[in-house]
Formats: C-alpha cells, sequence, structure tokens
C-alpha cells in the first residue's frame, strides 16, 4: 500500500473540521504541523510519493529533532508530536494502519517559566495604594494585605467566610485543590486591614453569621473572581510593570520573599497547598536568577 501521506493529512483536516467540528484554528495548526512533517518526510526518504505504513518511530525522532535545531521551542515541538499523534490514532481508526509508531515517542518537557513576583519594597508601596477614605478601597486594601501574608489562591479568597477566620490565632481555614483544607498564618498588617474595613463597612464578628463571606460588594453579596482581579491588576499596574499581573502575582512574591528569608521549601510547600514539591521547587530557580541580575549590575566585566 503506497498512498499518499499528502491525501490522509487532507481527510484528517477534513474529518476536523467536518466530524469534529474543530475550530478553523485547531484544523489549520494540526494541518499545518502535518505538512512540515510532509515536506521533512519527502527529503528524508528522497521520494514523494510516501507510504503512511512506511513511517517509523525513528523517522518521526529524526523529524523533531530537526525542529530543535532550527530554534523551535519546545512547546512548539510539543504541538507538533501532538499533531502526529492525533493524525495516527486516526488512521488507526480508519484502519489506514495497523501501527502507532508515534507512540513510542515521548513528549518533550516544557521549561516551566519562572514565576511573576514583585519587590519587597514595591510591596510595601502596593498596600498604601488603596484609598482608606472609601469602604471599597479599605476592602482592597484588606485584600491585598491577605494575598501577601498568606499566598492563597483567588478561588480560596473568594469562599472566605467569617467561620474560617480565627483572629486569637491569626490563623485561615481554606480549602484548596482537590478539596484539601489547609490552616495558613496571617500577619497583623492583614489583621489590621480586616479589622478596619469591617468596622467602616459595619459589620463584625460577634453580630455577622459565621456562613457569611468576608469580602463582599456594595450589594452586600460576596465578591466576584473578576472584582478581585480586576482590582487587583489595577493596583499592581500603578506600582510596577510586568504582564499578567494579578493575584497570582501577590502568591508567587509571597512564596519567594518567604524563600529568600531563608524559609523551608516543604513549609512553602505546605502553606501555598500545593500537592508535591516539585510544583514548589521552580521558586528555587527565581534566587540563582536574582543573584545574576545583581553580578551583571554590580560586577566591573558582568555584561562581557
Amino acid at each position: 500500500m503506497s498512498d499518499n501521506l499528502k491525501q490522509y493529512i487532507d481527510e484528517f483536516h477534513s474529518y476536523l473540521e467536518k466530524e469534529r467540528g474543530y475550530s478553523e484554528h485547531t484544523c489549520v495548526s494540526y494541518n499545518h504541523d502535518l505538512l512540515r512533517f510532509n515536506d521533512f518526510l519527502i527529503e528524508y526518504v528522497g521520494n514523494p510519493d510516501i507510504s503512511v505504513e512506511s513511517i517509523d518511530k525513528q523517522a518521526i525522532r529524526h523529524f523533531l529533532g530537526k525542529e530543535f535545531e532550527e530554534g523551535f521551542s519546545s512547546k512548539t515541538i510539543g504541538r507538533r508530536l501532538a499533531s502526529i499523534k492525533s493524525f495516527y490514532k486516526y488512521l488507526i481508526k480508519t484502519e489506514v494502519v495497523e501501527n502507532n509508531p508515534s507512540i513510542y515517542i515521548k513528549t518533550p518537557k516544557l521549561t516551566k517559566p519562572l514565576p511573576n513576583y514583585i519587590d519587597e519594597k514595591i510591596i510595601n508601596v502596593l498596600m498604601e495604594t488603596p484609598p482608606m477614605d472609601t469602604i471599597a478601597g479599605l476592602r482592597d486594601r484588606a485584600i491585598l494585605e491577605l494575598f501577601y501574608s498568606t499566598g492563597i489562591r483567588l478561588s480560596e479568597l473568594i469562599n472566605i467566610n467569617f467561620i474560617n477566620i480565627d483572629f486569637d490565632n491569626n490563623l485561615l481555614r481554606v480549602v484548596g485543590k482537590g478539596n484539601k483544607e489547609r490552616l495558613i498564618p496571617f500577619g497583623g498588617r492583614a489583621t489590621s486591614a480586616i479589622e478596619i474595613y469591617l468596622e467602616k463597612s459595619g459589620r463584625s464578628l460577634k453580630t455577622a453569621d459565621k456562613n457569611d463571606p468576608l469580602f463582599v460588594n456594595s450589594k452586600g453579596e460576596r465578591i466576584s473572581q473578576r472584582t478581585v482581579q480586576r482590582s487587583v491588576n489595577m493596583y499592581l499596574r500603578l506600582v510596577t510593570e510586568g504582564e499578567h499581573l494579578g493575584p497570582h502575582t501577590l502568591r508567587h512574591s509571597f512564596a519567594t520573599h518567604l524563600l529568600d528569608r531563608g524559609a523551608n521549601l516543604r513549609a512553602v510547600k505546605d502553606l501555598l497547598g500545593h500537592s508535591s514539591l516539585s510544583s514548589t521547587q521552580i521558586y528555587t530557580h527565581v534566587q540563582p536568577e536574582r543573584m545574576k541580575k545583581i553580578y551583571k549590575k554590580a560586577h566591573p566585566h558582568g555584561d562581557n
């Protein structure tokens, strides 16, 4: 059997578009990757009429290797491989081939980007940014302080009720991913900011229902994720530059500053609610990067 590979790529494109209902953008991406693979194979085999059954795992590995050599990122090459794997699943399903060589190829490991954090000095400026003469401003100040004091996720902050806060012991109980509960200590500045917010908004731990939300909007309803995201982003943009600024920036800053000051990695893992240490270890890469910047700035030959 020596049907042309291009024919099956065209049929696969039509299948994704008409039967699977994939978006035009997704179909074009798959098609682009597979046509690159086809062009490589023509050169690799030296024959434009390529049999799909003649393609082995070695040919796929060589294709991915060539993509690496041409400077494509791990993410792009991972997508190329995903396109090939999907293509072969289609060929197996339609009984064009009996064997799938792509199953033997592992997806390249993606390099994780360093977490986005802000300097300790900027944190102090940030906390003074929300206005003190409005309830919304006091609420936002309390939100910023609690984010930075605990490193909690946006979803965790939204769902805080009065029953979750222990002011006597400065402990916060949150429910994280996988419905796992954890206790997190919080500092005096967060305590003070929350108390001022509650007092000025006419709410109190003594009179409120234990299941009432801590942070509410102007209607007294639980504040939305969108509102918090927008507010935190706005305040961050007033004091720093960067992309993708938001509550996660304060979470990353919380972890980075703890480790900078000698905190144990496992303790930071538990505070963040990570299921494995590998998720927390990315923060250990921040310090070497910072040291490189200091070195380049301070050393006479740092830029050479």
